[in-house]
């Protein structure tokens, strides 16, 4: 009898292993299927929101539109890494030059760092100094003591002559950094902005990357 029995429990062993495999085959299709609908739906680029009429920002910045008054209503609520270009954020600081959102990097220039459209034209801001600021056209008070650092902090050519409080200032600037990535010296002859107001410093600096 036993000898009966050890074939039918064999039977159904292979039955229950092959109910199992086919139930992970099929658990396996299914994910594979929803797997690469993920895929395929993550590869589609979803900029439907993304319209016309969509105000233009760093996530959208095709958008046309965009409206600078609506970037000063909220105090300090919006940084330089949400414009889609400097020009947008200089239309932001032109629309109110007090600067909540504290983009002006220094001589009424907003965020010089982001890409263009570039706008730097100066909008016109009173000398208003926080903590810690350095000395430029922005602070121009003497007692402030002058950073050159703070003027190389965005590459090359981010900062004009225009954005130093005088002519001795961008000399130490040009004599920190005789590279000059801001084109200072646009003669060669080793003076940074002869044409700045005083103090002046005109002992030429020996140009070459430092």
């Amino acid at each position: 009898m036993a000898e009966l029995k050890n074939p039918a429990r064999s039977r159904a062993i292979r039955r229950a292993v092959l109910v199992v495999a086919v139930l992970a085959a099929a658990l396996a299709v299914v994910v594979f299927v929803r797997g690469g609908s993920d895929t395929a739906s993550a590869a589609k680029p979803e900029r439907d929101w993304c319209t016309t009429d969509t105000p233009r920002t760093v996530l959208c910045p095709n958008g046309k539109v965009f409206d600078a008054k609506e970037h000063t209503t909220h105090g300090r609520a919006f940084e330089c890494i949400y414009f889609a270009s400097q020009a947008d954020a200089q239309a932001v600081l032109r629309a109110d030059p007090a600067d909540p959102n504290r983009l002006d990097d220094g001589g009424g220039v907003a965020c010089r760092g982001l890409p263009g459209p570039r706008d730097t034209e100066p909008v016109p801001r009173p000398v208003q100094c926080r903590p810690g600021d350095t000395r430029s056209a922005y602070c121009p008070q003497p007692e402030r003591s002058l950073d050159a650092r703070w003027f190389l902090r965005h590459g090359n050519d981010a900062y004009d002559c225009p954005d130093f409080a005088s002519q001795a200032d961008a000399q130490a600037v040009l004599r920190f950094a005789p590279g000059d990535p801001n084109r200072l010296d646009g003669d060669g002859n080793g003076i940074a902005c002869s044409d700045l107001a005083g103090p002046k410093d005109v002992k030429p600096v020996r140009r070459g990357t430092p």
